[in-house]
């Protein structure tokens, strides 16, 4: 899960690199965020369907190694349509991996896998934490951020080079730390690959099958409410949590008036409390409950997003709410998870269906955000964004704890009749 959080977290500080390898600017390139997440729905659908009949270990290791392909191949993108093309192969990635690593925590652990599940999504914020400073702080940058905020911003042509680059699908880049930061990733995915193959051919995956027949069977009342509801939850979440990880760098430099450096330090800062709030997570769901964890989360994005909008252009306090952001923000989908396994079991069809809620929200959100901001430069529409959704996620949670809360004996009659 570090590989994935770090080629989530990387697309953040390396979005108006990117876009001047393709000729564009970042407000018309805003489908990148439709490509990756379209392709991660699609992988989360594959992933449900497939995790049940076919080797696990093979799967992630197959969609790790597509991953890795497209990691080395981004940086030479010289067509936007290549470039979201790409972004949407190891999108499939993601959404196999998501599916697969909560179905395999909960198939092994069940409803008291609480810890191991908040573990799971620890790694990913450290990857997101570790993927800026790759980027930016570690291997430097050379292009200023001025330039690529301009709407008919045009890349310098060097020595006539312009006309062989449009024509061609493939090119180096113009900034070569761009190459190394997703060289370095893709190499790290690939090693990780290795290990999965490995592991797929020394066990067998009847053995986790007949574990995951073992285990009990439970079904709520409001089984598919309990779902829709939770798919919304997600839906709002994390597009929220992908709309301000990605956004949040050009929002510094363009809107706060930051430097490239500082810019990449506060997106480091809203990754790095989002991984250490996950890791003291792992603790804290040994004595605290989900829904518990839920309610702290939903409290602290609402008072942070909320801080955001009012001082907006204020560097310290846009440094104070975002590290609450992402601390707020670290536990709640590992928290979702695990509070419906309390109440109605997760096959692998059910944790599909939740992580394509995710997958829209990753694919809707940022893509009209990047849109919205294009004509309103002058508005902080990011900031206004998370506000929405954390008022969203705060309403809907307390319905879903409500037709999840019914009383028991309701609940063992509808057992029984499923039963007979």
């Amino acid at each position: 899960y570090i590989f994935q959080g770090m080629t989530v977290a990387i697309l953040g500080p390396t979005f108006q690199d990117l876009a001047r390898n393709v000729n564009r600017n970042i407000s018309s390139l805003s489908e990148i965020f439709v490509g990756r997440a379209f392709g991660y729905l699609s992988g989360s659908v594959l992933g449900g369907i497939l995790f049940d009949c076919m080797n696990h270990f093979l799967l992630l290791g197959m969609s790790l190694v597509a991953t890795t392909v497209g990691l080395y191949i981004i940086p030479f993108c010289k067509k936007a349509v290549l470039l979201i093309v790409m972004m949407s192969v190891f999108g499939v990635s993601f959404g196999m991996l998501d599916t697969g690593g909560n179905v395999l925590i909960l198939d092994i652990w069940g409803d008291e896998g609480a810890p191991h599940m908040q573990a799971l999504h620890f790694s990913f914020a450290l990857g997101a934490f570790l993927a800026p400073l790759l980027a930016k702080l570690a291997l430097g940058t050379t292009v200023s951020a001025e330039n690529h905020t301009e709407p008919d911003f045009q890349p310098p042509a060097t020595n006539g080079s312009s006309e062989a680059d449009s024509a061609s699908l493939f090119g180096l880049p113009d900034d070569m730390n761009l190459l190394w930061a997703y060289a370095f990733i893709g190499t790290y995915v690939f090693i990780v690959s290795v290990f999965l193959f490995a592991l797929f051919f020394k066990k067998s995956s009847r053995q986790e099958k007949s574990k995951a027949s073992a285990q009990g069977y439970r079904r709520a009342e409001y089984h598919k409410s309990l779902l829709c509801l939770l798919f919304l939850f997600f839906f709002f979440y994390v597009g929220a949590e992908v709309t301000y990880g990605s956004y949040v760098f050009s929002f510094a430099t363009t809107h706060a008036g930051m430097e490239e450096r500082e810019a990449a330090g506060l997106n480091s800062i809203f990754w790095g409390t989002f991984a250490a709030c996950r890791g003291l997570a792992i603790f804290f769901a040994t004595c605290l409950q989900p829904g518990t964890m839920i309610v702290l989360s939903n409290i602290g994005s609402l008072a942070s997003s909320l801080f955001l909008v009012l001082f907006d252009k204020s560097p310290l306090c846009l440094w104070i709410a975002t590290s609450v952001y992402g601390a707020s923000m670290a536990t709640t989908f590992p928290s979702g998870i695990s509070w419906i396994e309390q109440y109605t079991t997760v096959s692998g069809k059910s944790a599909a269906f939740l992580v394509i809620g995710g997958a829209l929200g990753e694919m809707a959100i940022p893509a009209i955000i990047g849109i919205v901001q294009g004509q309103y430069p002058d508005l902080p529409i990011v900031l206004y964004t998370c506000l929405g959704s954390a008022i969203s996620t705060a309403v809907i949670f307390p319905v879903l704890y409500k037709l999840a809360t019914l009383p028991p004996n309701r609940q063992q009659k509808a057992n029984r009749n499923s039963e007979y």
